[in-house]
């Protein structure tokens, strides 16, 4: 008998340790290798990474939030199991502000953070929205509130975009601040909407809703709020479990469709012309004396701008 009982409390022993072996596998497989961001947080479910802006109280795309992106990019285009990100905001009001306006009053900012490892004749924020044009992955925004200069640019960066119907505003006002497009702007307004519609938005510095931007092609599509998370689950990870090969064949057939220009390194040196010139940086003083930067400001950007 006893020695059934030593067989019975041997078993259970080696069953705990099992288990114990077990629970340390799944916990260190749901630990996430994309931590210790200041500015965003990422969630990785079904080879899709959610990933949520989260810089307030505005989300400006300042050094601390291109930094923590530059990060990501540099990580993620190694890792084969995520094959789809999602960039989206913690604030429904604000999906990216703009870039940070002190960069313009103090352009030194803004070349401090140049990445060594991307092309030395375009801007920090241009190395940015490239490294994020050229992943391998599948990259979508979700669009609601307002997304202004360079939160623009980065999402136009981007695969695809889906807005909330309704509460979505995009825009490209620099041309009010004395200056012009310099995230990409230029290239990828011009792509979207063709160069028209992209002299429209960008010299007439006036905001688009979700219809106007669906209808000028800078977004996929405006969808109802309680319909937009769903939709773009369902793509994303359908996206995700398409067999392997499939997303970088079908990537760079379309591609291929466009001729590739030096056009970007012509927007950076333009930008760079104006960058310099004292009435920009009075212009951008003057805008955050007035608001521009804080959250009621930012709901009127347009008027303040136009007001200086």
């Amino acid at each position: 008998m006893s020695s059934f009982y030593s067989l019975i409390s041997g078993n259970f022993v080696v069953y705990i340790n099992l288990r114990k072996m077990s629970l340390h596998k799944e916990n260190a497989e749901s630990i996430s290798p994309y931590q210790n961001y200041s500015a965003m947080k990422i969630e990785l479910r079904h080879g899709v990474a959610y990933l949520t802006f989260d810089n307030p109280p505005i989300n400006v795309l300042d050094a601390k939030l291109i930094s923590d992106l530059m990060g990501f990019a540099k990580k993620v285009i190694a890792d084969q199991s995520v094959k789809v990100i999602v960039f989206q905001s913690s604030n429904p009001d604000f999906f990216l502000a703009h870039g940070d306006m002190n960069f313009v009053t103090n352009p030194a900012s803004l070349m401090d953070l140049a990445d060594a490892g991307s092309d030395p004749n375009l801007n920090p924020m241009q190395q940015l929205h490239e490294r994020l044009r050229n992943l391998p992955q599948v990259t979508i925004a979700r669009l609601a509130g307002f997304a202004r200069g360079g939160g623009n640019e980065l999402a136009m960066a981007l695969d695809m975009r889906f807005a909330v119907e309704g509460k979505t505003w995009l825009g490209q006002p620099e041309t009010l601040m004395g200056i012009i497009p310099g995230g990409g702007g230029t290239q990828y307004l011009s792509k979207l909407a063709g160069r028209a519609r992209a002299l429209e938005v960008i010299l007439g510095g006036e905001l688009l809703d979700s219809a106007t931007a669906e209808k000028y092609g800078v977004i996929n599509k405006a969808i109802p709020e309680e319909q937009i998370d769903s939709y773009i689950e369902r793509l994303a990870t359908r996206i995700a479990s398409l067999l392997p090969g499939v997303i970088d064949a079908a990537k760079s057939a379309v591609d291929a469709a466009s001729h590739n220009t030096n056009g970007i390194t012509t927007e950076s040196a333009m930008l760079l012309k104006v960058f310099a010139e004292p009435a920009a940086s009075a212009k951008m003083i003057a805008a955050m004396e007035k608001g521009a930067q804080t959250v009621a400001g930012e709901h009127k950007l347009e008027e303040i701008l136009n007001s200086i």
